[in-house]
């Protein structure tokens, strides 16, 4: 399955699908068959779930080689994986001074050892700089078009924006979405900003009991129930001049705070 999925911050999904925990009920499979029982897991699925579970005293190319070892793989995919994952300069480090985007980079290479058509990937892009974020980015969309499934669980709403292709919402266990993200999107409700030096006489006349209308500022009304056609359409048949006229869709971050509002386990509390 060619698409990028990525997980509302279940990592314990992620252990049930990797064979690290035992499910109460039912069962998960890779490639068809449980991930315990593939010969050559490696080769099947990589994950990242906690880059920073290494020995720190080893180097990363030490440590990549002795995951290498168990699956026969050769010294020349890990040089390759540690060129992909930009560890060059720093493959003969110990582990332990890395920082932690150069953790996750290892971890990732890790998890492309094997060359697998599966990868599951727990926050990938945690202390990644701006050019980690794009090369993970970039790196994750590649591995997608190839033909993989990509699996990311990430907080980080607006780079899974641009990034995931279809969208995984789990709250307190139990499913809440599985679509597209442009369906998702575009079943939220969006609103259309409008800026008007009429704007009081224009809410008149859009009010109505499908329409929501709010007035962040002076001249400025938020609208959502009515098009951009149907507001240009209204202030021309009323002679009303308008000034700005703009679609404003739902961010991914507003549709998830709006489909998981009941099932927070944690809510604090505004200062």
């Amino acid at each position: 399955m060619d698409a990028l999925r990525p997980v509302a911050g279940k990592s314990t999904t992620m252990r049930l699908i990797l064979g690290l925990d035992r499910p109460s009920g039912g069962r998960t499979t890779v490639n068809g068959r449980p991930c315990r029982e593939h010969p050559a897991p490696l080769r099947e699925v990589g994950a990242l779930l906690e880059a920073r579970a290494v020995h720190p005293g080893r180097s990363a190319r030490n440590h990549l080689l002795a995951l290498a070892q168990t699956h026969g793989i050769s010294r020349r995919r890990v040089a390759q994986v540690i060129e992909l994952a930009g560890l060059r300069d720093v493959a003969d480090r110990r582990v332990k001074g890395f920082s932690l985007g150069m953790g996750q980079r290892l971890g990732i290479a890790a998890a492309l050892l094997g060359d697998p058509a599966v990868l599951v990937l727990d926050e990938p892009v945690n202390g990644l700089d701006p050019e980690g974020v794009l090369w993970i980015r970039t790196l994750l969309k590649g591995l997608a078009s190839e033909g993989r499934t990509v699996l990311v669980s990430s907080h980080l709403m607006n780079e899974m924006a641009v990034t995931a292709e279809d969208v995984i919402v789990i709250g307190r266990g139990r499913l809440i979405a599985a679509t597209s993200m442009a369906e998702l999107t575009r079943r939220a409700h969006g609103h259309v900003r409008v800026v008007s030096p009429d704007a009081g006489r224009l809410r008149e006349l859009l009010a109505g009991p499908d329409a929501e209308i709010s007035a962040p500022e002076p001249g400025v009304l938020e609208v959502a129930g009515r098009t951009c056609e149907q507001i240009g359409g209204l202030a021309a048949a009323h002679g009303l001049t308008l000034h700005e006229l703009t679609p404003r869709s739902a961010t991914l971050e507003q549709v998830f705070m709006d489909l998981t509002g009941a099932d927070v386990e944690y809510a604090g509390r505004a200062a």
